[in-house]
């Protein structure tokens, strides 16, 4: 009934955040952007509270209150300086100064991520872990904030991953948000009313980071539930090194990752999300079936078929050139 009523609530609360805010929060187009209308951002807020709501509805019914407000001291603040970032457009140390800060609470509180090859260097390997883990948790808020660029990419993506980890990691409690990001998509799949905003991607960064860390001290299970990630983060990692190679400036805006340079072949929005949506699903398939090899088999699938996006992306150029 829950996981209904979350749909149900964002469904309703992303329109009312796209009426108050279609004169408010517009993304007007410019030589970056892949849209082409002025569309009002800010509609993470709405499924942000449809699980909020629904969460905090869980969390007292299955009496696990204390470790639920243990996840909302991370995701609340960084979804009030996403919502302030898409108002008024802060400078990013300040939004990576809370990205840390709130890093730092969910690794103190869900332990690092595990990294045995540290073991053997004792103290030393565990502070190493720690500050590992917190990185990496900032680099997953920040890739799901820059994969946000194309209608129901991100969106889609993210509602396969957070119903897989809330089977695969047994944490019912992200099946509500699964549902309530069905509900935000009605209103961004292509062609989008609405965009989710740096509050709502970085948000889903954030549960997905914290959703791999919350989990029993089992290696192998901890890094095989990480190959979900792949879809938007092999993306991400394979643009800032293929940026870096070419010795373009990483911190500069730019419209050359994999997903974007596919739309700007020639693929419709709609249909570079399903890609990507049928690889996570895909993913998620493997490893719910193969559990390990499953894990195993997705990464090489996932290099090969971002080498036949390659392919396909000069190709077209070649085309049209021709």
């Amino acid at each position: 009934m829950l996981p209904l009523i979350s749909l149900l609530l964002s469904i309703t609360t992303v329109y009312l955040v796209k009426q108050q805010f279609q004169t408010v929060l517009i993304d007007i187009p410019n030589d970056r952007s892949s849209h082409t209308q002025p569309t009002p951002r800010g509609g993470g807020l709405g499924f942000i509270v449809a699980f909020a709501a629904t969460s905090l509805i869980y969390a007292y019914q299955a009496q696990i209150t204390p470790d639920t407000l243990w996840w909302w001291s991370v995701l609340l603040p960084l979804a009030i300086i996403g919502i302030c970032d898409d108002r008024w457009s802060l400078p990013s140390k300040w939004r990576y100064l809370v990205q840390l800060i709130t890093a730092s609470i969910a690794v103190w509180h869900f332990t690092p991520f595990p990294q045995p090859w540290l073991a053997p260097l004792g103290t030393s390997g565990e502070i190493l872990a720690i500050v590992f883990t917190i990185i990496g948790m900032t680099a997953i808020v920040n890739f799901y904030n820059f994969m946000d660029g194309l209608d129901g990419l991100v969106g889609g993506v993210a509602t396969i991953q957070i119903a897989f980890l809330a089977f695969y990691t047994h944490q019912p409690i992200l099946w509500l948000l699964a549902a309530a990001i069905a509900g935000f998509l009605v209103w961004n799949w292509a062609p989008a009313k609405i965009f989710m905003g740096d509050a709502g991607s970085t948000f889903l960064g954030a549960v997905v980071a914290i959703a791999l860390l919350n989990q029993p001290t089992h290696t192998a299970h901890n890094w095989t539930a990480f190959v979900i990630t792949l879809p938007l983060l092999a993306d991400a990692v394979y643009t800032l090194t293929r940026r870096l190679i070419q010795r373009e400036n990483i911190f500069q805006a730019h419209r050359s990752h994999l997903y974007q340079r596919l739309q700007q072949s020639g693929l419709a929005h709609s249909t570079v999300a399903s890609i990507y949506v049928g690889v996570t699903m895909a993913i998620a398939l493997a490893v719910l079936s193969y559990d390990d090899l499953g894990a195993i088999g997705s990464v090489v699938a996932i290099v090969v078929l971002m080498g036949c996006g390659e392919v396909y992306i000069n190709r077209s150029i070649n085309e049209a050139c021709s």
